[in-house]
C-alpha cells in the first residue's frame, strides 16, 4: 500500500451492524490488541505526509492515524487497537460514532447541511436551545446562543457580560485554560505551547488564585476571601463584568476547589453585579456523574459555555444564561456563519438524548469509582502519585518527587509515553506538565478499562 493510498485496510473495516445504545459506535472487538509496534508502517507513513503538509505548529499525543473508534477503542491504520483513556478530550463522551448520532446526522445531511441560521433558521437550532435551556443548572428564565467551538462560546459569553453590565475587566483563575483565540489565550493561565510568543493578547483580562487543596492547604472558605481579595484590590467591583471559571479545571490539571470556595464566589458576584461564568465545555454533559460540573458543588451560574461533548463528536458549542444577561446584546450583536450548524445540531439532539435517557450519569458515577480505587490503590503504593482528585469520569493522577513534593513533569511523560507504546491512549495536563487525566468514553466496558488501568500500573512501576 503506497503512502497516498487512503483505503482502509480489510481487516479494519467496519461492515458490521452498530451496537446498542449502551455501547455505542461500530462494533468492533472491545480489546487491546497489538500487531505492529507503534507506530505501525502505515502510521509511520501517515505521521511522514503529516509533517510534509501540515504546519509544525498542530501536534498529536499518539502517534497513530485512526481508521475506527467505538466502545473504549481506536483501531489504527496498521490494525492496532488501542483502549482510549481521552475520548478525544473529553469530546467522544457518549462512544466514538453512536448509533443515535449517526442515524441523526444521516437523515440531515441528506435534507440540507447549511442555510446559516441568521439567513434562513431552522427548528433543530432552536431545539437545541430548548434543550440546553432545560438541563442547565438553575430554574431560572434561560436563552441560548450556538457556535462553533468552546473558546468561541467563552468568546461570546464575555461579550454577553460585557454589554449587559456596561463594565469591561474579566477576571479568570490560576492554571485555568479557555482557548486558543486572541481573548481566550488572555484568559488561560498557562504559558507554553498556549501562549509563548502569540502576544500581545486581550486587554483588562485579571487573575486570581485558585482554591487548588493538594498545594495551597487551604479551605474552600479562605481559598475564596483570598480569591476575593485579589479581586477587589486588583480589579474592583465596580470595574468587573465578569469572573469566568472552570468548576473542575481541566488543562490546568483537573484541580477539584475546595468545598465552598465555587459558591462563594459566586455568592460574591451576585452581591456586586458581577456575571458569574462557568466553562464547563470540558465539564458538561455527565462527564462529572452530574449532568454539569456546577451541580457538584451547588451552584448556578449566570452563563454556562459548553462545547466537546454536546454533539457526539461534532463541531457545536453554546453560552446559556439568565434571559436578561443573554438578551443584553443587540440584534445581529451574535452569531457566526457556521454556528449551529444543522448537522452539528441534529447530533446535538441525538446526544442529549443518551445523555438523559441512556444511563450516562450513572455509568460515570461507576467509571468514578473504578478510576479512583484503583488509582488509589496505586497511591497508597508509591509516593511518585502526590495526589488523585476529580469526579466521576473525569479523574486525574499527580505526579511528583516524593522527597520534595515538586511536580515531576519527566515521569508524567515517561509514564503517558509507554501507555501509549502499549496501546493505551492517555493524556498529560497540568500547568506544570505532571497530571495525567482519565477521561474513558462512557460506553467503555469494565474489563478495558480495567486492562488500560493495568497498563498505566506496570508502566508507572518501570518508569
Amino acid at each position: 500500500m503506497t503512502a497516498t493510498d487512503t483505503a482502509v485496510p480489510a481487516e479494519n473495516r467496519v461492515d458490521t451492524p452498530l451496537a446498542g445504545p449502551t455501547l455505542g459506535g461500530p462494533t468492533l472487538p472491545q480489546e487491546r490488541r497489538l500487531v505492529t509496534s507503534i507506530p505501525g508502517p502505515r502510521s509511520q507513513e501517515l505521521v511522514d505526509r503529516k509533517a510534509a503538509a501540515v504546519a509544525a505548529g498542530v501536534g498529536h499525543t499518539a502517534p497513530v492515524h485512526a481508521v475506527a473508534a467505538g466502545g473504549g477503542v481506536i483501531v489504527d491504520a496498521d490494525g492496532n487497537s488501542l483502549i482510549d483513556l481521552g475520548s478525544g478530550i473529553a469530546v467522544t463522551t457518549i462512544g466514538n460514532a453512536h448509533p443515535k448520532v449517526v442515524a441523526a446526522v444521516q437523515e440531515q445531511v441528506a435534507q440540507f447541511t447549511h442555510t446559516c441560521f441568521m439567513i434562513a433558521p431552522y427548528e433543530s437550532y432552536v431545539a437545541v436551545a430548548e434543550a440546553l435551556n432545560r438541563i442547565t443548572p438553575g430554574d431560572h428564565a434561560k436563552k441560548s446562543a450556538l457556535f462553533n467551538s468552546g473558546a468561541e462560546a467563552v468568546e461570546n459569553a464575555v461579550k454577553i457580560a460585557r454589554k449587559f453590565t456596561g463594565k469591561q475587566a474579566v477576571v479568570a483563575f490560576d492554571h485555568g485554560y479557555h482557548g486558543r483565540t486572541n481573548l481566550t489565550m488572555a484568559l488561560t493561565a498557562k504559558s507554553m505551547p498556549y501562549k509563548s510568543g502569540f502576544g500581545p493578547f486581550a486587554s483588562e483580562i485579571y487573575r486570581a488564585p485558585l482554591s487548588y487543596p493538594f498545594r495551597d492547604r487551604l479551605d474552600g472558605v479562605m481559598a475564596a476571601k483570598k480569591a476575593i481579595s485579589v479581586i477587589e484590590k486588583q480589579v474592583g467591583a465596580d470595574n468587573l463584568a465578569a469572573v469566568i471559571i472552570e468548576p473542575i479545571q481541566g488543562e490546568g490539571g483537573f484541580i477539584v476547589p475546595a468545598d465552598g470556595f465555587l459558591p462563594a464566589i459566586a455568592e460574591w458576584c451576585r452581591a456586586n453585579g458581577v456575571v458569574f461564568i462557568a466553562d464547563e465545555i470540558q465539564t458538561g454533559f455527565a462527564r462529572t456523574g452530574e449532568m454539569f460540573a456546577s451541580e457538584v458543588f451547588g451552584v448556578v451560574p449566570d452563563l454556562i459555555t459548553t462545547a466537546k461533548g454536546i454533539a457526539g463528536g461534532l463541531p457545536l458549542a453554546a453560552v446559556t444564561g439568565r434571559a436578561e444577561i443573554m438578551d443584553a446584546a443587540h440584534a445581529g450583536g451574535l452569531g457566526g456563519t457556521y454556528g449551529g450548524n444543522p448537522i452539528a445540531c441534529a447530533a446535538a439532539l441525538a446526544a442529549i438524548d443518551v445523555f438523559e435517557n441512556d444511563g450516562m450519569i450513572e455509568r460515570a458515577r461507576e467509571i468514578g469509582v473504578i478510576l479512583t480505587e484503583r488509582l488509589g490503590a496505586l497511591q497508597a503504593a508509591d509516593p511518585r502519585i502526590g495526589d488523585v482528585r476529580g469526579h466521576g469520569a473525569m479523574i486525574a493522577a499527580e505526579f511528583v518527587d516524593p522527597a520534595t513534593g515538586e511536580p515531576d513533569a519527566s515521569l508524567t511523560a515517561a509514564v503517558a509515553k509507554a501507555c501509549i507504546a502499549q496501546g493505551v491512549i492517555v493524556l498529560t495536563c497540568g500547568t506544570y506538565g505532571n497530571v495525567i487525566r482519565f477521561l474513558p468514553p462512557l460506553s467503555i466496558p469494565d474489563d478495558l478499562l480495567h486492562e488500560g488501568l493495568d497498563v498505566v500500573a506496570a508502566a508507572l512501576a518501570a518508569a
